[in-house]
């Protein structure tokens, strides 16, 4: 704050004034963050959540810098990526392992020397070519609601 707003102050308080909050002044009120436009923003993410605000803005006719609080102040959301996990699988690939791994550890209880016995071999592996990067996976998203997944890509 600067020296000459600090007198101001002072002075406005010193003749009386007793509230911190701005006064109402005058000028043509705002037309863009109205409950139409916010209902169609909602509708909008609601339909497609990769949406950029840039894209938002155009849809509602609307300058992007309007759109920006709309989505963060009034419908609470936030731009987040995907969680990235080694693999995607299956229920049932899930379910394949839980059982697996369930019946090794079965065996190496009843023979706790089958670990000294077991020779392990390399996995292969191919790469897969996913264009999308973590950036292009950003979704808006309100608060507390689960992040998507999407798995790692190495070669």
């Amino acid at each position: 704050m600067s020296r000459a707003q600090a007198f101001r102050w002072h002075k406005m308080f010193s003749e009386g004034r007793t509230i911190v909050e701005d006064e109402q002044r005058s000028g043509r009120p705002s037309t863009t963050r109205t409950s139409d436009n916010t209902a169609r923003v909602r509708e909008l993410v609601q339909s497609e959540r990769r949406l950029t605000v840039t894209m938002i803005a155009d849809e509602v006719n609307v300058n992007w810098e309007a759109v920006r609080p709309i989505l963060i102040e009034e419908l609470g959301m936030r731009k987040i990526c995907a969680k990235m996990v080694p693999r995607n699988l299956t229920e049932q690939q899930r379910d394949v392992w839980v059982s697996v791994r369930a019946e090794l550890l079965e065996q190496v209880e009843a023979d706790p020397e089958l670990m000294e016995r077991v020779t392990t071999g390399d996995e292969s592996r191919f790469f897969q070519y996913d264009p999308e990067t973590k950036r292009q996976s950003l979704e808006w998203r309100s608060k507390g609601s689960p992040r998507s997944k999407k798995a790692c890509m190495s070669k």
